[in-house]
């Protein structure tokens, strides 16, 4: 798997208004996405981990590590996404 890269645009009164704040604004943008990245494996993770250790027809062992972890899950028939889950009407 290929890594991504993403820009993002902030204005310069924006860029003075976070330096007001921080340090880099580099760095604090890179600290952000590191962060969300990092909440979201540990609620992929649990929530997954549950799921698979409730699924009886589910009988391969989980993953110890995340490119594999991730791998399995997104494989799944049952898994959806945010933009699918958000689609879903109840």
């Amino acid at each position: 798997m290929a890594d991504k890269t993403y820009t993002i645009i902030v204005s310069e009164t924006d860029e003075k208004i976070l330096l007001d704040r921080v340090h880099n604004v580099q760095d604090w943008i890179d600290g952000a996405v590191t962060g969300r990245i990092n909440h979201s494996w540990g609620e992929m993770r649990d929530e997954w981990t549950t799921t698979m250790m409730n699924d009886d027809s589910f009988t391969d062992p989980i993953p110890s590590n995340k490119v594999d972890f991730v791998a399995l899950v997104t494989a799944r028939s049952d898994y959806k996404d945010y933009d699918t889950k958000s689609k879903i009407i109840v």
